[in-house]
């Protein structure tokens, strides 16, 4: 493991336990004084045991302690992690405030990299291009990326459904089947309302690609394929706000992977919908 120990833990965060929470925290505020204390001071400084520190590291994907510190140093060194876990302050100008929401985006799209799996996102690209019918469900924030998504494949002339109506959603779901692909957009992945339509396509044997921040949860379980979009939750910032940017990134990465696969020939069906969008515009 070479350095990105920060964005490790950030991209980890929203899987750890909450004693492990605990370690994250501490480091991610304290990153100097860890790299001077042993393993016992560690766990002493976050009342946690040294087993729990060590399973924190497990989680994150170092072996050891000191291989942790070598690569926390590293990264120390090379300035990568100075403003990275400022946040927001009551006595922050609307400046600091500025630099701080911008820096902490860009870190989280930098830290999608180590979640997102280019052979699922391929494999995701070739399904989308394969199936008879793409049917794309989300609801509240989710739903706008949905339709992000809906508008985009629409433009590639791929035949799309999408729904942000839980009704909607169930009859489209039950009328889904082994050709077709449900693509559900849920932070949490613990909607009720998208969870019935997961259920609704699995008994027509309807392949399911969900996008959520969270890979241990109920929709992650039930997918076929899974796209990770974590990020870390601040004081005044939800972690769903970092997260639906990140996931319209993802959306974008998949409609240029589908516009590249499918090669030059889809060029000029992007003329048209483009055309077809001037018509309205002055």
């Amino acid at each position: 493991m070479n350095g990105q120990v920060f964005a490790l833990i950030r991209t980890k965060y929203n899987t750890l336990s909450e004693s492990q929470k605990v370690v994250a925290d501490y480091i991610m505020e304290n990153p100097e004084q860890v790299i001077a204390n042993t393993l016992s001071d560690t766990a002493y400084a976050c009342s946690v045991s040294e087993p729990t520190v060590l399973r924190f590291l497990r989680k994150i994907d170092f072996t050891s302690y000191q291989l942790f510190k070598i690569n926390l140093a590293k990264e120390l060194s090379e300035n990568t992690s100075e403003e990275v876990y400022e946040d927001v302050t009551f006595q922050d100008t609307t400046e600091q405030i500025m630099d701080k929401i911008i820096q902490s985006t860009i870190n989280s799209i930098h830290d999608s990299r180590e979640v997102l799996s280019g052979e699922t996102i391929s494999r995701v690209v070739d399904k989308i291009i394969s199936a008879k019918k793409v049917l794309i469900v989300g609801v509240g924030a989710s739903g706008c990326v949905a339709s992000d998504l809906y508008h985009k494949l629409l433009k590639l002339r791929i035949n799309t459904v999408c729904s942000n109506d839980p009704h909607i959603s169930n009859i489209l779901s039950i009328n889904l089947d082994k050709e077709d692909l449900l693509i559900v957009i849920s932070h949490s992945g613990e909607s009720r309302e998208m969870l019935d339509a997961v259920s609704l396509a699995k008994e027509q044997s309807c392949e399911i690609c969900a996008i959520t921040s969270y890979e241990k949860s109920t929709l992650a379980n039930r997918a076929d394929y899974v796209i990770c979009s974590s990020s870390l939750e601040t004081k005044f910032r939800s972690d769903a706000m970092t997260s639906r940017i990140i996931q319209i990134v993802i959306i974008d990465i998949i409609y240029v992977c589908i516009i590249i696969k499918k090669g030059e020939r889809v060029l000029p069906q992007i003329h048209r919908s483009r055309l077809a969008v001037a018509k309205n515009k002055i």
